[in-house]
């Protein structure tokens, strides 16, 4: 270090904590270091010291060591890809320990459901405080398995009366009629992410008698013709994949007491001639009170490291091919 270095002392409430902190062989400590090489950080006792030439990095780096301690006192386990998160979220000058710490829903084992990124912190914000959010990104941004734990908070929380989940039953490059059984037996496979979903929430008893009693209702887009939904909280999942037509339909059912999420991935459209009814919807629709648009982008991903990879790879091809 120069005699131009500044430094600053982290003080960790309790020894207890610094395993957690700093990580097996110092795992962690060394990840930091690797996300900010322009630092020196030593640990002695309870004290971490971070110095470094450069006084703003410097303070960055002592500011997430607070948000850490923060985390780690509440109890959340820290691993390597949640680390690269709140780095990037401290980088941005956001409050990783807020957003990690938001709990959305107690799962049926005990598993808290909390968004994972600043744009799910986001997105959940938005489904709380509008009648209509249209969440729209990439595979593995957690859009119909949180819009999920928000229902069924709603539910449980008396707010509606019921929960519908619906998708559009585009075929990507196989043929409904050629699998066995009536239309809804054909139509699962497409709904059964939203199924997935609803399982990770509640027990399979407890889904299963919503089912039966109608409480819970999924079923394909095409059943939504022709119904108000009074008192509803409902999921269109897949968006991308409807025809401007069914989006109009859908949107104007909606009811009194309703809520409703609207979820997409505008790269992975399989309507045929391309004419989904997520394009242009955002300009059309901006400036309507109590509905909101979230971009989740590759950021966002939760998914095996090598998903965000892919996602990003595939934002930069269409940013070339745009220009």
């Amino acid at each position: 270090m120069t005699a131009t270095a500044t430094s600053t002392t982290v003080v960790v409430p309790g020894t207890h904590l610094m395993t957690a902190l700093v990580g097996p062989r110092d795992q962690f400590l060394r990840k930091i270091e690797q996300h900010f090489p322009a630092v020196l950080i030593s640990v002695r006792g309870n004290e971490v010291r971070v110095e470094g030439e450069d006084s703003a990095m410097v303070a960055d780096v002592a500011r997430l060591f607070d948000e850490l301690v923060t985390i780690v006192q509440a109890g959340q386990q820290l691993d390597d890809a949640t680390l690269d998160r709140i780095v990037e979220m401290v980088r941005a000058d956001e409050r990783p320990s807020e957003i990690l710490g938001h709990q959305v829903l107690r799962g049926h084992k005990g598993r808290d459901v909390k968004p994972k990124t600043a744009g799910q912190k986001r997105y959940v914000d938005a489904i709380a405080n509008n009648v209509i959010t249209f969440g729209i990104g990439p595979a593995g941004t957690g859009k119909s398995w949180l819009a999920v734990a928000m229902a069924v908070r709603a539910l449980q929380a008396k707010q509606v009366q019921r929960i519908i989940l619906t998708r559009p039953a585009v075929e990507a490059g196989e043929r409904l009629g050629f699998l066995p059984g009536d239309l809804m037996a054909k139509v699962d496979p497409y709904l059964r992410p939203l199924y997935d979903a609803l399982y990770d929430m509640l027990d399979p008893e407890g889904v299963q008698r919503l089912l039966e009693r109608q409480i819970v209702e999924v079923a394909p887009l095409a059943f939504m013709r022709g119904r108000t939904l009074n008192n509803s909280f409902i999921i269109l999942d897949e968006a991308q994949n409807t025809t401007p037509e069914q989006m109009k339909m859908f949107l104007t059912r909606i009811g009194f007491g309703s809520r409703v999420v609207v979820t997409g991935d505008v790269t992975q459209v399989d309507v045929p001639d391309g004419r989904s009814g997520l394009a242009g919807l955002e300009r059309m629709l901006s400036g309507i009170d109590g509905l909101a648009f979230v971009r989740l982008t590759g950021a966002d991903v939760i998914r095996h490291r090598i998903v965000a990879d892919i996602v990003a790879a595939y934002e930069r091809d269409g940013a070339d091919r745009g220009s």
